[in-house]
């Protein structure tokens, strides 16, 4: 995806506030406002719009100078090339190698708008859910955790208004200003601005309260497609950009989900390693490790491994 929008936890002051930034082509800018959502949107508008003009242009060209070197014979159609049937002359000559030119542009300008009429899409309808990509995610991973624990809350996605307009109105205003200040933002009635900091605290102890503990019995030298692991463990290799990590046997991971095949947690440290690496986390094949005797009985399934079976 060439834009997603992503959360940032932020420390100011001590207290935690909720930092939104924009990540484009994979480059995470943070912003103090968010200014910078109505000149992208803006711009997945014009880009499209330009090059359908373009792409007019290119089309008509193509006609007009092909029409004037088009000659038809009983079963034949013939295009010359070399010169038009027209006086006078073309200013701008018309050759083959502009016709290649032409429609060589003519597929950029088709392409850019299809790609960028694409962004745009996903642009409002960021904009009108007032939900980035990453907030969504806690806002499942909520629902998720209450139904689980069968608990007597609702989670209640603080920023959207519930109404398309109001959020339409808080990124594009007469000021050109976007609401709020990039840490603080209109919330939904009976909503604060720490709810969804709050929610992910929970998340982040019920993720360790659920997580597993495994112990390797076989070593893993973190390949991504481990050739060496069966046939379906090199299969059904996790396709995310999470790295994979090295296990030696004896050593002890905590696991927090998995798939069927490969489990994702962070190995737990001793004294031997270096100073400074608070932790290693990442994939690692199911069949390196065991489940220890101890958490057999007592702990659940890793978080997500139901799911992505």
């Amino acid at each position: 995806m060439p834009c997603l929008l992503v959360l940032a936890l932020s420390l100011w002051g001590g207290n935690r506030k909720i930092l939104r930034t924009a990540c484009i082509s994979s480059t995470v800018k943070p912003a103090k406002h968010t200014r910078h959502r109505v000149p992208i949107t803006a711009e997945s508008v014009t880009a499209p719009l330009g090059c359908i003009h373009a792409a007019f242009i290119f089309v008509m060209t193509m006609y007009t100078q092909l029409y004037n070197r088009l000659s038809f014979g009983w079963n034949t159609v013939k295009i010359d090339m070399s010169a038009a049937r027209r006086d006078p002359l073309p200013v701008v000559p018309f050759g083959l190698a502009a016709f290649a030119a032409t429609l060589f542009a003519l597929g950029l300008a088709v392409g850019t708008t299809i790609a960028v009429g694409m962004l745009f899409f996903i642009q409002m309808k960021i904009i009108l859910r007032n939900k980035t990509s990453i907030e969504s995610w806690i806002e499942e991973k909520a629902k998720d955790r209450i139904q689980y624990y069968q608990l007597d809350e609702v989670f209640v996605f603080p920023y959207d208004m519930e109404s398309r307009w109001k959020n339409f109105r808080q990124v594009f205003t007469w000021s050109g200003v976007p609401a709020g200040d990039g840490l603080e933002w209109p919330v939904k009635e009976g909503c604060q601005q720490y709810s969804l900091t709050i929610e992910q605290l929970k998340q982040k102890a019920d993720k360790r309260v659920r997580s597993v503990r495994y112990k390797a019995i076989e070593d893993y030298n973190g390949a991504c497609c481990p050739l060496n692991r069966g046939i379906k463990t090199f299969f059904t290799s996790p396709c995310t950009e999470e790295p994979r990590i090295q296990i030696r046997k004896g050593e002890f991971i905590l696991a927090t989900r998995g798939l069927r095949y490969w489990l994702y947690g962070d190995k737990i440290l001793d004294d031997s390693f270096v100073e400074g690496v608070s932790r290693i986390r990442g994939w690692f094949p199911r069949n390196c490790v065991e489940k220890c005797p101890c958490d057999t009985e007592t702990d659940p399934t890793p978080e997500g491994e139901k799911k992505n079976r």
